[in-house]
């Protein structure tokens, strides 16, 4: 047993050290670049390695055959392939993911793993876009690279603004999460705050980039935000979404922090490791469900 603890521990440093230990930035610019190059051949034969790394599994794609990586990263999968799930007091996950750390804010304390708590001042600078998050609700949403990378509404919503944040691309795996404190606070990332049409209270998107990816592409919004973005900070993000609509999309595999402040509870399933995919339930506003059930 020892033995076996001894070379986990080995794992999780080497795993660490390859992930981290390297010129982050630079790496990213590289993978971007040779994501993009449109070669039939080098894709068949990147998607192989990747296959051999990884489980993905393209089944449920709409197309099976890519122009370049970046197709494969960003596809789109068939209809029907993810049900949302529709009932009017429920918030469904935004992406595919598996669940980290989730659960109350305490005060202003968010945890991304056990014994490494942030603030959500140092996530969300601007006081009037958190604070009416303290003592809410968050769940960290995690993409592994394999995973179906885009992100949808998860209620009917209204937003007015994105604010993008630039930073560095730790990875943001659980090895990584263990060892660098508040490493959401450090990495690139945007802030996009949504007006629930049907609940109570409000929710807040926050997409996390990482390692490799550092890219995310609003539906609206022209310009990818990225490493290389140098526009406004806050953007103008005047749109409405119906819940399950698409809102976006990683070039890679990175993570989502929802926040809810109102009424929501986490369901009954959602807790940390589980696997989930989009549309399915991940909060409800028990105000909403306890006023219709009255009602009736």
């Amino acid at each position: 047993m020892i033995t076996a603890l001894r070379e986990l521990s080995q794992q999780e440093r080497i795993n660490f050290l390859l992930t981290n230990r390297v010129p982050r930035k630079a790496l990213t610019h590289l993978v971007g670049w040779w994501s993009r190059i449109e070669s039939p051949l080098l894709t068949r034969a990147s998607i192989a390695v990747w296959r051999l790394l990884t489980d993905l599994d393209l089944s449920d794609a709409e197309s099976q055959h890519f122009t370049s990586l970046r197709a494969c990263f960003t596809r789109q999968l068939i209809p029907g392939a993810r049900t949302v799930d529709p009932r009017p007091n429920v918030v469904t996950s935004p992406c595919d993911a598996i669940v980290g750390e989730c659960g109350d804010v305490a005060g202003t304390t968010v945890f991304q793993a056990k014994g490494f708590p942030y603030d959500l001042e140092d996530l969300i600078p601007e006081r009037r876009l958190r604070r009416d998050f303290e003592n809410g609700r968050y769940v960290t949403l995690r993409l592994k690279s394999s995973m179906y990378h885009r992100f949808h509404a998860p209620v009917d919503c209204a937003t007015e603004e994105i604010h993008y944040i630039s930073g560095d691309t730790w990875n943001v795996n659980p090895i990584t999460l263990k060892r660098v404190e508040r490493l959401f606070c450090r990495n690139e990332r945007a802030v996009v705050p949504l007006e629930p049409a049907a609940t109570t209270g409000r929710i807040c998107l926050v997409p996390v980039a990482a390692i490799l990816v550092a890219s995310m592409k609003f539906t609206g919004i022209e310009e990818a935000l990225d490493l290389r973005y140098m526009g406004p900070r806050r953007i103008s993000y005047n749109l409405s979404f119906r819940k399950g609509d698409e809102m976006g999309y990683f070039q890679q595999g990175s993570t989502i922090i929802l926040f809810a402040t109102g009424n929501y509870a986490l369901c009954e399933d959602i807790e940390p490791g589980t696997t989930i995919r989009m549309g399915q339930a991940l909060l409800a506003d028990t105000a909403f469900r306890h006023d219709q059930e009255t009602s009736t």
